[in-house]
């Protein structure tokens, strides 16, 4: 557990204490935390897995490839970039060597659920109007239970920290068959053109 995340009152404040957690094993290799970045009054919190190789050495979140992607599908869907505060269920990177490179290892239940206090305190932080979970990872630690993805993409669920958004994560479309992958991108920004029109309908109400 963290103790220290349900006393926090400020973002600056949380990215300092998530710097301290031992709560896992996964401190121990990772180069340091990683945790979300964007405006204190977001109106969306979008939770991925955990950092990347280039979020892990440069300590910022969405920052690689899939980074950059998710930033193109937020304005194709014509969501503000400022109005989204990006973070992951997992604050550090786990990987495996393989030679050089850093290979993405999925977080385990243990972990993912270390480091859950952390992103709760997040979102009630920032209190966002809607919290897009992507993957499945992101998903199981917000609601904690196991999930599959496929039946429930694109949809609306209430949960206790507000209304939850389940989709793909932008490296699953980079992941694609390279003929596959346009279409892919087309149907993760309808998806989050699925989530602008909510909170369209929520700001006219």
């Amino acid at each position: 557990m963290n103790p220290d995340a349900g006393r926090i009152v400020s973002l600056r404040a949380l990215t300092e204490a998530v710097q301290r957690c031992t709560a896992c094993d996964l401190y121990l290799h990772a180069s340091q935390a990683v945790a979300g970045e964007g405006p204190r009054r977001a109106r969306i919190v979008a939770v991925g897995e955990q950092p990347g190789d280039v979020e892990d050495r440069l300590g910022k979140p969405f920052v690689g490839p899939a980074g950059k992607l998710l930033s193109k599908a937020l304005a194709e869907a014509e969501i503000e970039r400022r109005d989204v505060y990006v973070t992951n269920a997992v604050k550090h990177f786990k990987f495996e060597e393989r030679g050089k490179r850093r290979i993405h290892k999925r977080p385990d239940r243990a972990e993912v659920l270390a480091c859950r206090p952390w992103l709760e305190a997040e979102v009630r932080i920032i209190r966002p109007d809607l919290v897009i979970a992507m993957r499945v990872t992101a998903a199981e630690s917000i609601l904690q239970r196991k999930v599959a993805i496929t039946p429930l993409r694109a949809t609306f669920l209430e949960h206790p920290w507000g209304t939850l958004f389940i989709t793909i994560h932008p490296s699953a479309v980079l992941r694609s068959r390279p003929e596959d992958r346009g279409r892919e991108f087309t149907r993760f920004v309808q998806d989050l053109k699925t989530a602008a029109g909510w909170l369209r309908q929520r700001s006219a109400a």
